[in-house]
């Protein structure tokens, strides 16, 4: 896990300085683009409007040439690196610790089915023994419920039911590990989008304050940086809990198979007693 972390932790601040070269090269455009029109002009109006209207592109068409790499990059950094940056840091987060559970939770499924066969069958040919070798062999939380229950058998039936019952419960506890942190990422990135909203509408509010009159410019562009947060924040909200609610929805499935094999499997220690 701690591999993982660390991996998406690097990808995050491969992305972080990407979006600052391209905010340094976006304001040296900026900043020739004042310079030039600061510089007199040598042509007639109408033959300098002629020629920018055929050099310069519409905002349409650079728009649409644009990549979605490039404008996902675009109003990151118009959303505010400051405020951005924390929305992305938790969706790299919260992303490693779902690909650590979806890892996890699949390598613990297990053929319920066919492992009560094969422990059915090795008991009935080698014993307690031969099933403790079968459930060592396989992986998961279920085999390791039966071979808990196969390692007290001497003790008699009710404490292998105790057994199975306690590690049971033990793990669950390891399939339900770090859901508490995915669903706090769930929560917290819109709340850092809603702070970045705020922050925003209320550097609105001083440009408005310092122009003296309500200009539609000042205001459009300072709730367009300041919505961009909440945008993106409620963008990593949604791709979270959908996964998030695909790990329940196995972790449950997973208990489900646990409990119904653990049945069974008394059922067959009971009859294996009664035999004996």
């Amino acid at each position: 896990m701690k591999k993982l972390i660390a991996m998406f932790s690097l990808a995050g601040l491969l992305i972080f300085g990407t979006a600052n070269v391209a905010y340094a090269q976006n304001k040296d455009a900026k900043a020739k683009t004042e310079q030039a029109e600061a510089a007199p002009a040598e042509e007639p109006a109408v033959e300098e409007t002629t020629s920018d209207a055929a050099m310069t592109p519409s905002t349409d068409d650079e728009v649409s040439n644009q990549s979605f790499h490039q404008v996902l990059k675009t109003k990151f950094i118009e959303g505010g690196v400051e405020w951005m940056t924390p929305i992305l840091l938790a969706f790299i987060l919260g992303l490693a610790l779902v690909i650590e559970r979806i890892i996890y939770l699949n390598l613990a499924t297990t053929n319920a089915e066919k492992l009560l066969k094969d422990v059915e069958a090795a008991i009935e040919k080698g014993g307690v023994n031969a099933a403790k070798d079968v459930c060592r062999d396989t992986k998961g939380p279920v085999a390791s419920i039966f071979y808990q229950g196969l390692d007290r058998i001497d003790e008699g039936i009710e404490m292998v039911e105790k057994s199975i019952v306690s590690y049971g419960g033990v793990a669950m506890a390891r399939l339900e590990r770090n859901l508490g942190w995915i669903s706090l990422v769930v929560a917290i990135a819109p709340m850092l989008g809603f702070l970045g909203t705020v922050v925003g509408m209320v550097q609105a509010f001083d440009a408005i304050e310092v122009a003296g009159d309500i200009s539609p410019t000042v205001v459009a562009g300072g709730m367009k940086v300041a919505l961009l947060t909440t945008v993106f924040g409620l963008i990593v909200a949604l791709i979270i809990q959908v996964f998030y609610s695909y790990l329940s929805t196995k972790i449950e499935s997973l208990v489900a198979t646990m409990e119904d094999s653990s049945i069974t499997f008394m059922d067959i220690l009971v009859k294996h007693l009664r035999n004996k």
